[in-house]
């Protein structure tokens, strides 16, 4: 029955789709307490001062109102000092990999000398990468969607999504290009995507899916939103062709991570300023963009943003992005790791995966980033696999019993660990083959809400995992509708087993704690 078990959870490892499910719901109530309010000088440039939470409010430029989110700029008065006031949210989680759904009512584009964005960044940028979801500037019609990385990655046309790609090379300083110019699509087809048109027709809903082989942007108009989308389970396979996809010569797990959520509006700078004479309605109406922004306050009256809803999902049991090979097991709604990533079994004769060196274009360009604003975010265990053999673990601990665990970084190399009845892998060691046990039921289900594995080399050459912490239910957890029968043969043989694992995860509870603030080197043998 073990040996079964264990080729059950290798098949979740290995399962290529499924389902997303709600982690973070930006409701009107606590919208603004999921945000912090960047103060700093604008990293590009623009004539504009970021004012903080309580001069916003009292200014009116930030509020909420029947379910709708508010965020203005100052309209009212001639700017002054380093330029008109806004606000920039940057958001106090970060994501790694998700979709995040933003249904909009009204959004700053169209006006000119605006260049606003809503977007995601990782810390120390461009390492972490930043992914611009909506971006433009003056009277720009149609979005402008890209990607800002450190060297190495760029994308290329698959040919399955309905923008053009402006330029291919993410690579902030690539030669040939436009500093800070990064890979860009764009969706000049699709005028109602941004500004006026978008505005016009009562907004629409963005969509960003981020796997491990691709980021994809779809964008709804009002009428044409997905009845998934409004009931709360989306499933981007329904969709159809996304506006944006970025693909190609990208290894995406290597250059974005732990990225926080972004809205803001700034003003000329290094964008919609230098553009500013080559607008054709915009570039009328002043000398230089600075001299609008700061002598027209009520031609910014419809320079805000409506968010009717902002909710970021994560995938339940693995990936759903068009190529996703892998998954990872499912996990809880405080973690934002997905299968997929390169990873080092430090097991002797498995080898650590590589990633080749992708080849990039270089293609004149045009368009900024505008810097990150991301924060230091700490992360543990080695993808999938570990996640692997920590879910499986649980699921040993649970029964009782002593047996071989299946996690590998590739379908080819496993990792076998010895499991006691209270819980504990003691050791783990390579290996090639796992000879199934046909004569127990087939086990179809073990969910491991929540995971965290460390694994490291003991002096000779082993792999111990160290410390593992599981909390996993399986079918016994749960009673069924007829008196508590239990399905497909798992069961907890003696009260005491399930006691004992109790017992164990309280008597550790502080150790948890510690590892997750120090992780494992702050613990002593």
């Amino acid at each position: 029955m073990l040996h079964t078990l264990l080729l059950a959870l290798a098949g979740l490892v290995s399962l290529s789709t499924a389902g997303y499910v709600l982690e973070d719901d930006y409701t009107e109530d606590q919208f603004f307490s999921m945000f912090d309010f960047f103060t700093d000088a604008d990293p590009t440039n623009g004539y504009v001062t970021y004012v903080d939470q309580t001069t916003a409010q009292s200014s009116g430029l930030i509020s909420t109102n029947n379910g709708s989110i508010y965020m203005g700029v100052d309209h009212t008065n001639v700017a002054t000092g380093l330029g008109r006031n806004s606000v920039r949210l940057t958001s106090t989680k970060t994501y790694t990999h998700g979709l995040i759904i933003l249904d909009l009512d009204h959004m700053p584009g169209g006006v000119c000398g605006t260049w606003p964005a809503f977007w995601t960044v990782g810390a120390n940028w461009p390492n972490a990468g930043e992914i611009d979801i909506i971006e433009g500037v003056n009277s720009q019609v149609g979005n402008s969607m890209a990607l800002h990385t450190a060297s190495g990655c760029s994308i290329t046309n698959n040919g399955l999504f309905s923008g053009s790609i402006s330029t291919s090379n993410c690579f902030v300083n690539a030669p040939g290009q436009a500093m800070n110019a990064g890979c860009q699509i764009l969706a000049s087809n699709d005028g109602a995507s941004y500004g006026t048109q978008f505005n016009q027709g009562q907004g629409g809903v963005y969509a960003t899916e981020w796997t491990s082989s691709d980021i994809s942007i779809w964008f709804f108009p009002r009428s044409g939103i997905p009845s998934d989308i409004s009931s709360g389970t989306p499933d981007p396979s329904t969709w159809g062709s996304p506006m944006g996809s970025f693909e190609g010569g990208c290894q995406i797990d290597e250059f974005f991570s732990n990225h926080q959520i972004v809205f803001d509006t700034t003003f000329c700078g290094d964008w919609a300023g230098n553009v500013w004479s080559t607008d054709a309605t915009c570039g009328s109406k002043a000398s230089t963009c600075q001299d609008f922004v700061q002598n027209n306050p009520s031609e910014f009256q419809d320079a805000y943003w409506s968010v009717n809803s902002l909710k970021v999902y994560q995938s339940l049991g693995g990936e759903t992005g068009n190529n996703a090979t892998s998954s990872a097991l499912p996990f809880g709604p405080t973690a934002s790791v997905s299968a997929g990533v390169p990873w080092n079994s430090g097991v002797s004769g498995v080898s650590q995966q590589s990633w080749s060196t992708p080849t990039v274009s270089d293609v004149p360009t045009a368009g900024f980033s505008r810097g990150g604003n991301g924060r230091f975010t700490k992360t543990f265990g080695n993808g999938a696999a570990d996640f692997a053999l920590a879910a499986a673990a649980s699921t040993f601990a649970a029964t009782g019993a002593t047996a071989t665990a299946i996690a590998s970084s590739s379908p080819s190399a496993m990792v076998a660990a010895a499991v006691e009845s209270d819980g504990a892998v003691v050791e783990a060691a390579a290996a090639t083959t796992v000879v199934a046990d046909f004569s127990q039921p087939e086990i179809t289900a073990a969910a491991a809400v929540a995971t965290e594995a460390f694994v490291a080399d003991d002096s000779n050459g082993n792999v111990n995992v160290e410390y593992v912490t599981v909390t996993a239910l399986g079918y016994d957890d749960f009673d069924s509708s007829t008196g508590g029968e239990k399905k497909r043969g798992v069961s907890v043989s003696e009260e005491g087993d399930m006691s004992r694992v109790k017992r164990h995860m309280q008597a550790h509870r502080h150790m948890h704690r510690h590892l997750f603030k120090h992780g494992v080197g702050s613990v002593e043998e």
